[in-house]
């Protein structure tokens, strides 16, 4: 199993927006920040305890600000490299976490880990995966090689699964445990913009806290710093049992 015990800290009641939000590559208007500033201000009110319900929260949030039906969060970590050629260099999701989970999407998911273990992933996540260490967001158009949509992997774990287009929202906590969101658009909709994967940019910048405690409450947060090969070592174990 993948948990590990750790005291999860109270949540900060309080939040300013960072200097280093302007890392984001646009700045939502005006309106737009009030909401999120509004996010930031109610997923403080959950406490330690109801992370499930924040995470809930946040995940429906997300949908609404650019009109999405469904939305996961990741937690993604670094082993030791298990295979001659890993083409994601250790990197796993041992835990992910639908808005609206159904049995086609979780199918999916298990396929595309069991893949990973073989030495087999797809480029999108591979791109995304490769600029591990630093803040990022991505539309699927911003990161898929040419053709990428008329792909068996697209058809098979995109749109079968009623997902036509998704921006994904990586936050690093340290070298070894990152924080993934992936928000989904199907059914018809038109492609994310630009400015809609800015404001995801936005909304997700801004709680670091929220993140650490996600991958604490998962188990997947050992510490702040990255973990030494015996501590790789063993959360190894931890996740595969």
């Amino acid at each position: 199993m993948w948990w590990v015990s750790g005291i999860v800290p109270p949540m900060p009641e309080v939040h300013n927006e960072p200097e280093d939000i302007k890392r984001c590559p646009s700045i939502p208007d005006a309106d737009v920040r009030e909401r999120i500033h509004t996010l930031w201000d109610q997923l403080s009110d959950f406490d330690a305890a109801q992370i499930d319900d924040a995470l809930t929260f946040l995940l429906q949030s997300l949908c609404e600000l650019v009109n999405s039906q469904n939305a996961d969060w990741i937690g993604v970590v670094r082993l030791p490299d298990s295979l001659p050629r890993d083409p994601v260099h250790g990197w796993r999701p041992p835990v992910v976490r639908f808005l609206h989970p159904n049995e086609k999407v979780m199918a999916a998911v298990r396929e595309q880990t069991r893949q990973l273990e073989s030495g087999v992933a797809d480029a999108v996540p591979v791109s995304i995966i490769a600029m591990s260490g630093c803040f990022r967001a991505h539309r699927l158009c911003d990161v898929a090689p040419e053709g990428w949509f008329e792909s068996d992997f697209y058809r098979s774990y995109y749109q079968s699964c009623g997902h036509d287009d998704a921006i994904y929202v990586a936050f690093p906590i340290n070298q070894d445990a990152e924080s993934y969101f992936g928000i989904f658009r199907g059914n018809g909709q038109p492609p994310f913009t630009v400015r809609e994967r800015d404001t995801m940019a936005y909304a997700l910048r801004g709680i670091k806290w929220f993140h650490r405690q996600l991958l604490l409450s998962h188990g997947l947060l050992i510490a702040e710093k990255a973990m030494t090969p015996v501590e790789r070592q063993v959360l190894q174990h931890l996740l595969t049992g």
